[in-house]
């Protein structure tokens, strides 16, 4: 007597997959809103603002499709350069400093003994503190007649100056603030980074008369390097997106020949002042492609070589 073998067909197979997705539909209804929210208050909107961008429209009158028209309207704006000029160099005045000084503060409490959490709710303060109210702030430290820095700068005989005044003291004073506001929170990222680092490591280097200086280069350095691309990056991403510092500082203009000018001011200005909101979406695609552009070089260059192959 023969065994007859059965075979399960295509529709059944097939049909097994479709059952056991539709058995885990409970998470899926659990995790719906997040879509559903980010379709429309994220991808809703990044799509409109790709289909804008080939649009002329001023929010009242019907759209006209203009093609390349914004953009190679852009590449002539000498404002828009200008406006990029800026944001790349508050963008290394600040960024730069903040990433320096909080590492260094960040080293500083590793080795603190006392008072340790202190200084970590004190250097996190300015991060959490509202930025319209620091950017006020900074415009009274900076003023001309009765600010802080020109009476220090009196009191050591040096002339006053007029920092929200002239194109480089504006930029002084904007990557000023930036730098209070982001080292605090660098340094935490740091000191965690830090804290995770095996101790044994330090205490070879110390065996072995390593000092200081080649402690801090050859084993803190780069056990910190992910955590040193992540601020760099995260950093890239904020100081290229710079609005509301220079906004509140010297105005929707940039001030004094528009040298607090950033791109997403000049975003702000071209929309919501202009009403040219085809224009000012090809200015927010630029600005997505400036982050990416900016992103990947800093990827680049601060990945390991290992991590390259």
């Amino acid at each position: 007597m023969t065994a007859t073998a059965t075979v399960p067909s295509r529709t059944a197979t097939a049909a097994a997959p479709r059952k056991r997705i539709w058995s885990y539909w409970r998470f899926y209804l659990a995790l719906s809103p997040f879509y559903i929210l980010f379709a429309v208050f994220g991808l809703y909107p990044m799509l409109s603002t790709i289909v804008l961008a080939f649009q002329r429209w001023d929010g009242m009158s019907a759209r006209k499709f203009t093609g390349l028209g914004n953009f190679a309207f852009l590449v002539q704006d000498p404002t828009y350069w200008q406006a990029l000029e800026n944001t790349v160099v508050l963008f290394l005045m600040s960024t730069v400093p903040t990433l320096v000084l909080a590492l260094l503060l960040a080293v500083m409490l590793q080795s603190a003994v006392r008072f340790t959490n202190v200084y970590r709710i004190a250097y996190f303060v300015p991060n959490v503190t509202s930025l319209v109210a620091m950017a006020i702030f900074f415009s009274s430290i900076f003023s001309t007649n009765f600010g802080l820095v020109n009476a220090a700068l009196r009191s050591l005989g040096i002339p006053q100056q007029d920092w929200l005044g002239q194109p480089w003291g504006i930029k002084i004073a904007i990557s000023t603030m930036i730098v209070w506001q982001w080292v605090g929170y660098n340094t935490l990222i740091y000191l965690a980074g830090l804290q995770a680092i095996p101790k044994e490591q330090y205490e070879a280097a110390k065996v072995d008369g390593a000092g200081v200086v080649r402690t801090f280069f050859s084993i803190t350095l780069p056990q910190l390097r992910p955590v040193v691309l992540f601020t760099v990056i995260m950093s890239t991403i904020g100081g290229l997106q710079t609005f509301t510092e220079p906004q509140v500082m010297v105005g929707n203009s940039g001030g004094t020949g528009q040298s607090g000018m950033t791109v997403v001011l000049f975003f702000y200005r071209a929309a919501f002042l202009d009403n040219d909101y085809g224009y000012a979406a090809a200015i927010a695609l630029s600005i997505f492609v400036l982050v990416l552009l900016f992103t990947a070089i800093n990827w680049r260059i601060f990945r390991g070589r290992g991590e390259d192959r």
